[in-house]
């Protein structure tokens, strides 16, 4: 069992993807069914809207954090339509009025228990004088927007402190008190008790610790003062390097526009060279068969 303090303010933590999804801002009442909803987060994204974790979807909630599986678990506010008309009445039952039934007004709601399943458990009421006093679930009739109203016929548990124990009369109080009591008659005290009470409450004396009365001397001699550190020289400042003369620019190359002219005459054709003749076949020169 929680007390709704322990709960709000904490991390939440995705345990299967280990980072902080932000952290718990409230609780979710659901007034009907007297249990947590759901807890609402604020994280880096807040000014986009309202996201809450169901609180079915929590594993745990621990001293230092809130575990959930992951990042899924978030709803938006346009995913949780479950949750839209609790979120529209918006009771936190805390700071509420706690009156009966019978019109008696008990205090103000100041804490709530919850147990693990996110039923209250019991709610605690502050008194105008400060007292403080439990009422379990099984005594509030209706958790409401300014008044949580509480059966009177069922007792209700008050949280008292245990009266601190009175302290023992010193001697001279019990025999003065003996001495004035008019109902007693004059009691005598032995005188050997007087005195053993006088050896054990009076302490002993003790030596008295001598007081240190010598001076210690002061120091006089002056601390010698640390030679001044000789400065080191200047160091001489390197003559700035000549800028090199800009080199001058190659004038452009005149382009060449004259277009150049093409040739148009026509080259004249080479009359066809006339065919020789055939030439005729010599005939044959008769071989000289005579002998010389």
């Amino acid at each position: 069992m929680k007390k709704s303090v322990e709960i709000l303010g904490l991390p939440i933590i995705s345990i299967t993807e280990g980072f902080e999804l932000g952290m718990s801002k409230t609780l979710l009442i659901d007034a009907k069914n007297g249990l947590v909803a759901a807890i609402t987060i604020e994280d880096e994204d807040w000014y986009r809207g309202v996201k809450l974790i169901p609180y079915e979807s929590v594993i745990a909630i621990g001293d230092d954090a809130v575990t959930v599986t992951n990042s899924e678990n978030i709803l938006k506010l346009d995913e949780a339509g479950d949750y839209e008309s609790l979120l529209d009445e918006n009771i936190r039952v805390i700071g509420t009025k706690a009156i009966t039934k019978n019109g008696t007004i008990q205090g103000k709601i100041s804490e709530l228990f919850i147990g693990d399943n996110g039923k209250i458990e019991k709610c605690e009421i502050t008194a105008p004088d400060g007292t403080t006093s439990e009422v379990t679930a099984d005594q509030i009739s209706i958790f409401g927007k300014q008044v949580t109203v509480i059966d009177a016929e069922k007792k209700t548990e008050f949280i008292t402190e245990t009266p601190a124990p009175e302290p023992i009369q010193a001697e001279e109080e019990i025999s003065a008190t003996a001495s004035n009591d008019s109902d007693f008659g004059a009691v005598s005290v032995p005188e050997e008790i007087p005195a053993a009470l006088e050896s054990v409450m009076t302490p002993e004396p003790t030596e008295e610790i001598p007081q240190v009365t010598e001076e210690v001397p002061q120091v006089t001699e002056e601390v010698p003062q640390v030679e001044e550190i000789p400065q080191v020289e200047e160091i001489p400042q390197v003559e700035e390097i000549p800028q090199v003369e800009e080199v001058p620019q190659v004038e452009e190359i005149p382009q060449v526009t004259e277009e150049i002219p093409q040739v148009t005459e026509e080259i004249p054709q080479v009359e066809e060279i006339p065919q020789v003749e055939e030439v005729p076949q010599v005939e044959e020169i008769p071989q000289v068969t005579e002998e010389m």
